[in-house]
């Protein structure tokens, strides 16, 4: 890289070092459950791995500790994932799909009952954030395949969608925004 004589030079985003500060997508109950799991970190779980530590301290010399090890572990992945929610909060885009008015069109947020046009069988989804992902129970990522190809669809549309097996149509039955 060349750096211009007597500086100069800026980076232009935050992009150049390979993070990316984009909105995170999510419905107002998926906002709700991770600022559930964010308390309990915080409040439960990071207070009783800091006691575990302690308790692991006092047996004596920690080099042969696994117990001592395996809460230091279990801490690091608390702390990260802390870090990981509150980063996902702070650059949550949170929709209600209550509010949503999209002219009957699929989108973030509205539940879409669909059927496989060769078999007839039906299926109701909802469209989430990828961390509210859930296929049992009919959620599934804005990012899958089935959802790209529903994005923007109305009633009575045909969505094509590339599978492992090949590509399956569907119809939309309907669009509901509850």
């Amino acid at each position: 890289m060349h750096i211009p004589a007597g500086g100069g030079y800026r980076f232009r985003s935050f992009a150049f070092w390979g993070i990316r500060m984009s909105k995170v997508p999510m419905t107002v109950e998926g906002a709700a459950r991770l600022r559930a799991e964010l308390h309990k970190l915080r409040t439960v779980d990071r207070l009783a791995v800091i006691q575990a530590i302690a308790d692991a301290r006092s047996h004596g010399d920690l080099s042969e500790n696994a117990d001592y090890d395996a809460a230091k572990e279990r801490q690091g992945f608390i702390e990260g994932r802390i870090s990981e929610i509150e980063s996902k909060l702070a650059n949550a885009q949170v929709i209600d799909p209550a509010a949503i008015d999209a002219d009957g069109r699929v989108v973030f947020g509205a539940t879409v009952e669909i059927e496989d046009v060769a078999s007839g069988h039906r299926k109701a989804y909802q469209i989430v954030g990828d961390d509210e992902a859930d296929i049992k129970a009919s959620k599934i990522s804005v990012n899958s395949p089935i959802a790209r190809a529903l994005i923007g669809k109305t009633e009575g549309d045909t969505a094509d969608v590339q599978a492992p097996g090949g590509v399956t149509s569907y119809e939309v039955v309907a669009v509901r925004y509850a």
